[in-house]
């Protein structure tokens, strides 16, 4: 079973990588673009069957590990 945490700054934080990013893209022409958010993304295989499960370990180690749950948000998603 997979499991994909996608992780990104909370709103509000200041995001100076998606500014970097948003600027760079107006220089190459992008102007329609309105605002840039970098994140990330943590693949993680597990070896369990049960996907409740699986979802409240990976949510277990969202919080001790992978995300600063203070600045950041998180999302997952299970995949069987």
């Amino acid at each position: 079973m997979k499991a994909i945490v996608n992780i990104q700054l909370k709103e509000g934080v200041l995001d100076p990588q998606g500014k970097a990013v948003h600027h760079a893209l107006g220089a190459l022409g992008f102007g329609d673009v309105e605002d840039v958010r970098i994140g990330k993304q943590i693949i993680i295989t597990l070896d369990e069957s049960d996907p409740k499960k699986a979802e409240a370990d990976v949510k277990e180690m969202c919080e001790a590990l992978l995300a600063n749950t203070v600045i950041e948000d998180y999302t997952i998603e299970i995949l069987s």
